[in-house]
C-alpha cells in the first residue's frame, strides 16, 4: 500500500494530569512504525467521571469511523481510569497495566494520585528541578559566568547546533544543572579552552552538526549572511573538533539525533567520566606518592 492510500490513524493520549508521560510513552511507540500516518490528540486533566464519561462518548463516536482509533491512558485515579475503561475503543492503559505489577513486588499500595506522574508529590525534587532550570536559563549561550562552579555540565559549541534545547531537557527532565557557552570566532582562532570553562574541562561537552544543516539552520535567522555561510560553518566546525579533541572532550554529533538522544549519550558518558574519577581517586589514596 503506497503512501497516498495509507489511512490516517486517530491516536488520543488520555490522562488526569499533563498528559506528558501518556504522549512520552504512546509516541515511544508509535515511532516504531515509520511508515504509517497518525492524528495525534491529547486530553489532558480528565479529573472528575463525569469528565471520562464524555471522552468515552467521543472515543466510541471514532470507534463509528473507517479507521480503528488507538488510545494511550495513564489515568492514575481509579474512578478516572474505571470509568475510561467501558470505552469500546482499544485503550492502553500504562498506569494498570504496570502499577497493579509494581504493587505486589513491593508488597503494598501505591497513593494513585495524578500529580505524582510528574514529580510534584516529591516537593523536594521538584524544587531541585525548578532550580536546574533557573540555573540553566541564566547560563544559555553565555549570558551569564556567574557561579560557573555549580554546574554539572557545560555545553561547548557553534551557534546553533543544538546547544540549548539539550541544556533545557537534561535540567526539566533530570534537574541537571547546565550552562552552555557559543564558540564565537575569537574563541575558534585560539588553541585554548574559552577562559570562562577553563577550569571546568571535566564537565564540558562538545556539541557538532553536519555543514548542511547547520548552514540551512543559520540561514533560516540570517539569510544570504556570511555566518550562515557554509564556507564559514565548515570552519566553525573543523576549529570546533580540533578544540575537542584536544582536551579530549566528548562529543555528540547532533545532526541526526534528537534531544532525548543527546542527551541520553551526555548522562551515559557522565556516568562513565565519574566511574573514572573515582577509579583514580581510589588508586591514589591506595598508593600515595
Amino acid at each position: 500500500m503506497d503512501d497516498d492510500s495509507d489511512p490516517v490513524v486517530p491516536v488520543f493520549f488520555l490522562s488526569d494530569s499533563t498528559g506528558i508521560s501518556a504522549e512520552t510513552m504512546g509516541n515511544a511507540l508509535l515511532i516504531q512504525f515509520p511508515d504509517a500516518k497518525f492524528e495525534r490528540t491529547t486530553i489532558p486533566f480528565i479529573s472528575t467521571v463525569e469528565h471520562a464519561r464524555e471522552v468515552v462518548a467521543m472515543l466510541d463516536e471514532q470507534m463509528e469511523g473507517a479507521v480503528t482509533p488507538l488510545v494511550f491512558t495513564t489515568a492514575a485515579e481509579d474512578g478516572v481510569r474505571e470509568e475510561l475503561n467501558r470505552t469500546r475503543a482499544p485503550l492502553i492503559d500504562f498506569f494498570g497495566m504496570h502499577m497493579q505489577r509494581v504493587e505486589s513486588i513491593l508488597g503494598r499500595s501505591g497513593r494513585r494520585e495524578a500529580a505524582r506522574l510528574h514529580g510534584v508529590g516529591d516537593i523536594q525534587r521538584y524544587n531541585s528541578r525548578m532550580a536546574a532550570v533557573e540555573f540553566t536559563i541564566e547560563h544559555d549561550d553565555g549570558q551569564s559566568l556567574r557561579a560557573m562552579d555549580r554546574a554539572d555540565v557545560i555545553l561547548l559549541a557553534p551557534s546553533r547546533c543544538g546547544k540549548t534545547p539539550t541544556s533545557m531537557y537534561l535540567a526539566l527532565q533530570h534537574g541537571l544543572f547546565v550552562a552552555n557557552y557559543p564558540l564565537v570566532d575569537e574563541d575558534l582562532e585560539r588553541s585554548d579552552l574559552p577562559g570562562p570553562v577553563a577550569a571546568y574541562a571535566d564537565r564540558c561537552w562538545g556539541i557538532t552538526t553536519n555543514v548542511d544543516r547547520l548552514s540551512r539552520v543559520r540561514n533560516e535567522r540570517r539569510p544570504g549572511s556570511r555566518y550562515a555561510s557554509p564556507e564559514q560553518c565548515r570552519w566553525e566546525l573543523r576549529r570546533a573538533k580540533q578544540l575537542f579533541e584536544a582536551y579530549r572532550l566528548p562529543v555528540v554529533d547532533s545532526s541526526a539525533k534528537s534531544v532525548e538522544e543527546i542527551s541520553a549519550l551526555i548522562l551515559q558518558n557522565r556516568t562513565s567520566r565519574a566511574k573514572a574519577a573515582e577509579r583514580v581517586r581510589r588508586t591514589q589514596e591506595e598508593n600515595p606518592a
